[in-house]
């Protein structure tokens, strides 16, 4: 089971992506005691039970409780890991997003391993806080063990909808693992996009990185195409080594989603992401 420790020094790496996150595009990571803008009656803890219904405030700046309500894996089938027995939660990610032309706030919550998972478990909820708050929908987004909204946190579909993004990963000493989630939100649920695994691995001889970056193209009804590019670089380090260096290289691979009437989602132009994620677990 990683440790709440081990959670932290992950986020302090990520700071800078979550700062740039929060600047572009409103995630913030307000005090779970404070009250919401607008309800002052009500607070992020308050949310945050609707979630874990025994959650509340430690001695040692923690909230703690134990079993999150039950909930879907946003992949569907068996994905996903279990929730850690007690919870140690230091806060949450918020993100406010459109959806069918209203107001919503999402909530992200990575709550933990199980012990004997290999995954982590975030829940990402969405809520309704016109008049009373009310938790809409709830799902588990956690792919690998600690997860993040990944910048830029969210896509404008149109001028009422956006689409979220999410990230799971783990690191060893030179290799990155990244799984990230692009998620619609309809009908007032989560719904999966796709899933894009990247890898990342730093060895003696080289440099090899796969950057993600989202965009949004033209004025498709009823929701905007998407764009994903992964530019897969890779940069000799100079150094002396026992093997090889490789030569400098890199290359984008793009695929675009766009919104398919007929089945009442996105539909992917190629399978791009599917053969790279296949080219990665070779590398492993």
């Amino acid at each position: 089971m990683i440790s709440v420790l081990s959670r932290l020094m992950l986020a302090c790496l990520l700071l800078p992506c979550l700062w740039a996150a929060a600047d572009a595009q409103a995630v913030s990571f307000p005090e779970l005691n404070r009250a919401i803008p607008g309800h002052q009656d009500v607070t992020y803890l308050d949310l945050a039970k609707m979630v874990v219904p025994d959650l509340a405030a430690g001695d040692d700046g923690f909230y703690k409780g134990s079993a999150p309500i039950e909930m879907r894996h946003i992949i569907g089938g068996d994905e996903g890991g279990s929730p850690p027995e007690s919870i140690n939660l230091p806060n949450a990610a918020v993100l406010p997003v459109k959806a069918g032309g209203k107001d919503r706030l999402t909530m992200l919550f990575d709550l933990g391993q199980a012990q004997d998972s290999a995954e982590g478990f975030a829940v990402l909820a969405l809520y309704d806080l016109a008049g009373k708050p009310r938790l809409l929908d709830a799902t588990n987004v956690a792919t690998d063990r600690n997860s993040y909204f990944r910048d830029p946190g969210k896509l404008a579909l149109g001028p009422g909808d956006d689409a979220l993004i999410t990230m799971s990963m783990h690191f060893n000493s030179n290799q990155g693992y990244v799984s990230t989630m692009l998620i619609l939100v309809r009908d007032d649920r989560f719904e999966p996009i796709d899933r894009i695994n990247t890898f990342d691995e730093n060895v003696c001889a080289y440099k090899r990185t796969q950057d993600l970056t989202f965009q949004t193209q033209g004025d498709e009804k009823p929701h905007a195409a998407i764009k994903a590019t992964v530019t897969d670089a890779t940069a000799p380090s100079g150094e002396s080594c026992e093997e090889a260096a490789p030569q400098a290289a890199s290359h984008d691979i793009s695929v675009t989603y766009h919104w398919d009437a007929s089945k009442s989602r996105y539909v992917a132009d190629s399978d791009a992401f599917e053969k790279l994620s296949a080219e990665n677990e070779k590398r492993f």
